[in-house]
């Protein structure tokens, strides 16, 4: 399958539904990953197959280069999580798109770099290949760890927002820089 780019530690890849599905659930069918953002999780490897296969078309439909993707580790080849730029659902504005960088990782990696490694590799992709002015990223009040990515990926605060998804999150943007270029 495709790979959208690679960082010092990281491959970050399209999913293959059929060899990713076990791996996958490892991460969505745990209730701490997925307690910041569904809250509920993955019930089978197969419906996790059927999700991966429903994000795989609907970002081919979409054809814009966003996605979701899995992060795999270089070292041992093992899925450590998924890396997403895409854009946010904005109920408000149809005449500009958000765009939202994220990561999502299974519980065994946590507090190792990586989601602050594949946020910094997104963000580069977003400016470089997409040529996107901003990309924001929207986090649970209550995730303190995932805030913290944001700081370290020097994104700014914006406050609370309730623009997106429903519920009421931390947004944080970074802007197109020149310097942005060496990230990673």
């Amino acid at each position: 399958m495709t790979e959208i780019f690679q960082t010092q530690r990281l491959i970050i890849r399209q999913w293959k539904p059929e060899a990713d599905a076990v791996q996958a659930f490892e991460i969505y069918g745990d209730p701490e990953v997925v307690r910041f953002l569904s809250g509920i999780p993955d019930e089978s490897v197969e419906n996790v197959r059927m999700r991966l296969q429903q994000v795989i078309d609907r970002y081919t439909q979409l054809n814009n280069g966003s996605g979701l993707w899995a992060i795999i580790e270089k070292q041992t080849g093992e899925i450590i999580g998924t890396s997403l730029l895409k854009q946010l659902p904005d109920n408000e504005s149809k005449s500009t798109q958000d765009y939202e960088v994220g990561w999502h990782l299974k519980k065994a990696v946590w507090g190792k770099g990586y989601a602050t490694e594949a946020g910094r590799g997104a963000i580069e992709y977003g400016f470089n290949m997409l040529n996107l002015p901003v990309i924001y990223a929207v986090v649970k009040p209550e995730n303190h760890a995932s805030i913290r990515v944001t700081q370290r990926l020097d994104m700014t605060p914006m406050g609370r927002t309730c623009k997106y998804y429903g519920v009421e999150l931390e947004l944080f943007k970074k802007e197109y820089s020149r310097v942005s270029s060496c990230l990673i």
